[in-house]
């Protein structure tokens, strides 16, 4: 079995000003959502719009910029509704303390939707032709954030068999070997959904097929993951064995599966 690195979370100590790893690797998801974004300008139907102008660098700046806000804003309120609500409600001033931890990657998507709501609307576009346009350049930021989650040593997997050859030993967990749930949620909501959402989104799609892919995808990946994954100390395992990351990807999964039949009967624009 295998011993945590434990790398020190500070990558970089300027004086009193500390950079950590986690928010290098926010920093990196920007800017691979930035270099594909760029790429994505050259699919149909961005290359060129009919009967519109074609999309610009400047909507991948302003997407970026949008979604951010609402990754951060929606991530810290998805983790007081959805993990802690008693305990928030209870203690309201310590929902702005974001230093303390505590996202949740459903709410953050959730704050991108209202962002790109936002930005469809001031800027004239189809919603589902904006997160279309977005879904496939998503991955790889997830993909970044878990890494973070692994060099910080937090969201650690279930005790595993200690014959496993990857099992691993996380020392805020005792000294038991874990299966590394974040290299699995690294390879398969990550770098898998990536490669195989932009194979898809690469010919043009009904509006909204994209989006419900990523919506499957990752609610399939996520669901599998949560099965290695230690739950949530304070909430455990919930009703029908499932995690709170699996009640949460129901809706998902079941929402992209409507959302694509849904897009399918539509008329090709």
């Amino acid at each position: 079995m295998l011993i945590h690195p434990q790398i020190n979370p500070v990558a970089l100590q300027l004086g009193p000003v500390a950079i950590h790893w986690y928010g290098l690797t926010y920093l990196a998801a920007f800017a691979l959502f930035m270099f594909l974004g760029n790429r994505r300008l050259r699919h149909e139907p961005y290359v060129a719009m009919k009967g519109t102008a074609a999309w610009t660098r400047r909507d991948v700046e302003d997407i970026l910029f949008m979604g951010v806000m609402g990754v951060v804003l929606g991530g810290r309120i998805g983790y007081c509704l959805f993990y802690k609500p008693l305990y928030y409600l209870a203690h309201p001033l310590e929902i702005f303390a974001v230093w303390a931890g505590g996202m949740s990657f459903h709410g953050g998507m959730l704050g991108v939707f209202v962002a790109l709501i936002w930005y469809s609307r001031s800027r004239g576009k189809p919603w589902l032709q904006v997160t279309d346009f977005v879904a496939p350049c998503v991955p790889t930021g997830l993909a970044a954030g878990r890494v973070g989650n692994f060099i910080n040593g937090e969201l650690w997997g279930r005790l595993c068999d200690p014959d496993l050859p990857w099992g691993m030993v996380f020392r805020g967990a005792g000294d038991l070997p874990r299966h590394p749930s974040q290299v699995y949620q690294f390879l398969g909501e990550g770098l898998l959904l990536f490669v195989l959402l932009w194979l898809y989104a690469r010919k043009e799609r009904k509006q909204g097929q994209v989006s419900a892919f990523f919506l499957i995808g990752y609610g399939l990946f996520r669901f599998a993951a949560e099965f290695f994954r230690e739950p949530d100390a304070h909430l455990g395992i919930l009703s029908l064995g499932m995690s709170m990351g699996q009640w949460l990807c129901l809706p998902m999964i079941a929402g992209g599966i409507g959302l694509w039949l849904w897009a399918g009967r539509r008329p090709a624009r």
